[in-house]
Formats: structure tokens, sequence, C-alpha cells
């Protein structure tokens, strides 16, 4: 699995393109046609990932919006980042 540091710049991946449905929000990727469902929290992730801001920079504005200890949701957000890269949301910042 890729390894996400807080300063890690994320992007989505080229092919993946994210759309507004209800309460979450649905991922399609464009290569595959994989449609992944998002619940609010990811949603909110990845309207955050514009591929200037970093991984703390994100936790910073998700921890404004959300009332959770800026530490467990930074671990939390890790990992949904290093899940998202694998299956091929994220552009592998190694890449």
């Amino acid at each position: 699995m890729v390894e996400i540091a807080s300063e890690t710049v994320l992007r989505m991946a080229d092919d993946a393109s994210v759309q507004h449905v209800g309460d979450g929000a649905v991922v399609l990727l464009a290569r595959s046609g994989q449609l992944y469902t998002c619940n609010g929290t990811t949603e909110a992730f990845l309207d955050k990932v514009d591929g200037t801001r970093n991984l703390d920079q994100i936790v910073d504005l998700l921890s404004d919006e959300f009332e959770v200890d800026k530490a467990t949701l930074g671990d939390d957000m890790t990992a949904l980042a290093a899940e998202l890269v694998a299956e091929g949301i994220l552009a592998d910042p190694d890449a």
C-alpha cells in the first residue's frame, strides 16, 4: 500500500470523476467503468482534493467542518487516502 504523509499533495486520478447524489457521492472510473459509492465523509474529503492541497491542509479544512479530534481525523484520512490511491480513485503520489 502507498505511504501517504501529511505533506503529500493529493489529486484525483485522470479518469476519475465525482458526482454528488443525495447524501453522498459516486465516483466513476472511466477506464474500467467501475462505480464507487461514497458516504458523506468521503464526499467531503474528495471535495477538498484539488491537486494543490496536501493531506494536512485537507485535514485542517475537514476539522473545521466536522467536530472530531484532529489527530483521529488525520489518521482516518491518511488511511482513506491510501485506500483511494489503491483503488485508482486518487492519483498515485509516487508515480
